[in-house]
């Protein structure tokens, strides 16, 4: 043990200085100032783009080196620091095992819409948990909530029409899901070459093979013998780092989207089986889509025949101020994937509404082969679909479209009044969704050198002044519950402040140290 742990701390030392040469000039004047709030996040700048930031003192319950493998986590952070251990939640804010108290200004992983503490929500997965823990729903058996449900998300959803749900239990297994669809529907007309998926740069779409493939961020294919080869990446629709000088958002939309046709004509639209966008991209850094962009996107889809797939994960059930991102941006996809606040993240779930025409393709199909032979033991889930139904119910009845336009301009005046700062870039979202993306001289093309990682020191400083957000890189993003009062929203500006002036701090004297 003490031989591997040795080996380890070596490994890691090369692999740091291996990355930057300059790391042990600010590694020791970290040691000058805050030194728990600077050593830590460096490391994770290097090692993980989201570590939990606890410091190692007496206080923190003793968790260090636990049992779990951890997503989205290095093994150092397991290994040696303390990850934060929350406890219970309440409303908009969550406890960890030590009492403190923070504003979750995520709502989980963009998913707790309706806040922590719904009672709502746990009588109804209760009260189904008390009649029909599980069934399943294979071979023309099934549950009634899982029918209900079905039939209430096809009611909601306007944009275009739909004909069929199919329920997973999460928004990977949808993605995934998604291309098998895809697959079998033009196999069934007969074109098994038109197989090949456009998604884009920076997109997120899940984790699992066929979801990482589809995701257009490098974290999730190294290593991993990733993206499949049937995946190809198209621009990433960021405005303010990627526009020409001088261009428009209307000129740079229709770049991407000549862009986005001569890739088809390149591979052959033949073989082009569908096109997959998040209506404004997430995990990627909260990236609203430039001005015409889906209308001139779309018109490109269409004419080669190829499937729109919208990747509503994270947008619909009200994030950005309508029911579904669909909505916002006029767009009218023939697939759709859902999760996170379908049921407000009280159980896990996802589904896949299907268009009439690509539905009525794999029912004949199915009816050719005998059955369409894909579906997962927990579909349609009795207890998530319980939940998910009484979530649905509660947008409805409190007109949350409204409520989340009611708070939403408080929110995006409130942190882009900080625009100003030197040490941002941009901050950029709407709704309840926004990202701030840190850069030198306010510039795309001037980033902060690596090793001095603002993002993650930040994101430290939101911690100990008791609020949590999203770090990637020098990305820092948010999308609170919808359930947000003025005065919380106040604490969050108030939090973000606090923390954005010590982080100029930071930028300063590392500056100084150039």
């Amino acid at each position: 043990m003490l031989r591997a742990k040795m080996v380890t701390s070596k490994l890691l030392q090369s692999s740091l200085k291996s990355q930057t040469g300059s790391f042990t000039k600010h590694f020791s004047a970290s040691k000058r100032l805050s030194e728990n709030l600077y050593q830590i996040p460096l490391l994770a700048r290097f090692y993980g783009t989201d570590a939990s930031l606890q410091k190692e003192d007496s206080t923190t319950n003793g968790f260090k080196g636990h049992d779990m493998l951890a997503p989205f986590t290095a093994g150092w952070q397991s290994t040696d620091v303390h990850p934060l251990v929350i406890e219970k939640s309440e409303g908009s804010y969550v406890y960890d095992v030590n009492g403190k108290k923070y504003l979750d200004s995520l709502a989980g992983l963009w998913c707790t819409a309706l806040g922590g503490s719904e009672p709502r929500l746990v009588a109804a997965a209760t009260a189904q948990l008390n009649t029909l823990p599980f069934y399943h729903s294979f071979w023309n058996r099934t549950t009634k909530p899982s029918l209900d449900l079905a039939k209430e998300l096809l009611e909601m959803f306007t944009a275009s029409k739909m004909a069929k749900v199919f329920f997973t239990n999460s928004g990977s297994e949808a993605n995934d899901t998604q291309v098998k669809l895809v697959w079998y529907y033009n196999n069934a007309l007969g074109r098994p070459n038109k197989k090949k998926f456009i998604a884009r740069q920076k997109s997120y779409h899940g984790s699992t093979m066929i979801a990482a493939s589809l995701s257009g961020l490098p974290a999730l294919h190294q290593k991993f013998d990733l993206p499949a080869p049937f995946v190809l990446h198209t621009d990433c629709p960021h405005y303010w780092r990627y526009a020409h000088p001088g261009e428009t958002e209307e000129e740079y939309s229709t770049r991407l989207a000549n862009n986005l046709e001569d890739l088809i004509l390149k591979e052959g639209p033949e073989t082009i089986a569908a096109f997959i966008a998040e209506p404004v991209m997430g995990a990627g850094g909260v990236i609203p889509p430039p001005a015409t962009y889906f209308e001139k996107v779309q018109a490109v889809v269409k004419k080669y025949d190829i499937l729109f797939i919208a990747d509503e994960v994270i947008c619909a059930f009200g994030r950005l101020g309508t029911m579904f991102g669909c909505d916002k941006y006029s767009i009218k996809p023939d697939l759709v994937s859902f999760a996170k606040a379908l049921s407000s993240a009280y159980m896990p779930i996802g589904a896949i509404l299907v268009s009439p025409e690509v539905s009525e393709v794999i029912h004949s199909q199915s009816n050719t082969l005998g059955s369409f032979s894909h579906g997962f033991t927990y579909s349609g889930h009795p207890v998530s679909c319980a939940v998910a139904i009484e979530a649905l119910k509660i947008y409805k009845e409190r007109n949350i479209v409204e409520q989340v336009n009611k708070i939403a301009p408080k929110f995006q005046d409130g942190v882009k009044a900080f625009s100003d700062s030197p040490i941002i870039g941009e901050i950029r979202g709407t709704g309840l969704i926004l990202g701030t993306e840190f850069a030198d001289n306010k510039s795309p093309n001037e980033p902060f050198p690596p090793e001095w990682g603002i993002g993650a020191y930040f994101g430290a400083q939101c911690e100990k002044h008791g609020m949590l957000v999203r770090v990637s890189g020098d990305n820092i993003m948010m999308s609170p519950p919808f359930i947000m009062s003025p005065a919380e929203v106040d604490e969050l500006i108030s939090k973000y402040g606090k923390a954005l002036k010590a982080t100029e701090e930071r930028v300063k004297e590392l500056k100084s140290q150039q």
